[in-house]
């Protein structure tokens, strides 16, 4: 499959968001389609897309087979065939539909984004998946998702989709690898180790104490 255009992968997203968010008004007519493109939340980049231009898009899509026109409506209404077209389950498609939405997120935020397209248990269940799509082999169509270098400031990296071809990270400010950066599992991990020692020379000290005691040895 050859890459998307923004307005392409964007047309893509909101026909995924709104067959969860919105199904009594799914599949979408262009009037509802080109409204959920331009929304100004939960959105980046934001975009200003003409019904012209969003209905170029989908005429593209349609070539692709990832998205097609549902019969038995006097307006023509609109939805994706993503799974199907590429191969891709469930909990694939809401995350590179919240990835083409939204831009560049951690596995936490993109959890948290996607609960209402699809529920994961835990933050290592989104990461599998998307590690399964970045290792994607190129006889399936090559990786869907890159893990972006670590941005200043940032605890965590983020991800980003592939859909619209390759990611130039050369230009990104990268956060540089000095010794005071700890991880947040580091952090968690040096906490309960502080706790565990900090409970064992309480014990040491009791029996010190009891020691003193049974020798009827005063300390000073």
């Amino acid at each position: 499959m050859r890459a998307l255009s923004l307005l392409e992968a964007r047309v893509l997203g909101v026909l995924i968001e709104k067959a969860h968010t919105v199904p009594d008004s799914y599949p979408l007519s262009l009037n509802s389609l080109t409204l959920g493109c331009n929304q100004k939340t939960a959105r980046d980049p934001v975009v200003n897309a003409t019904e012209s231009e969003v209905q170029g898009a989908i005429d593209s899509l349609k070539v692709l087979h990832l998205v097609f026109e549902s019969s038995g409506s006097r307006v023509a209404r609109y939805e994706h065939n993503m799974g199907r077209a590429m191969g891709l389950p469930s909990q694939s498609v809401a995350l590179l539909a919240v990835l083409a939405l939204r831009g560049p997120q951690t596995s936490s935020e993109l959890r948290a984004n996607c609960d209402r397209l699809h529920r994961f248990a835990d933050v290592s269940s989104v990461e599998a998946f998307l590690d399964e799509l970045a290792a994607r082999s190129e006889e399936k169509g090559g990786p869907l998702t890159l893990k972006l270098p670590r941005a200043p400031g940032a605890r965590e990296q983020r991800w980003t989709h592939l859909l619209c071809g390759a990611v130039d990270i050369s230009a990104m400010p990268v956060a540089p690898q000095s010794d005071d950066f700890v991880a947040t599992s580091e952090l968690a991990a040096l906490k309960s180790q502080q706790a565990a020692m900090q409970n064992e020379l309480a014990e040491l000290r009791a029996l010190v104490d009891r020691l003193y005691s049974e020798l009827g040895v005063s300390k000073t």
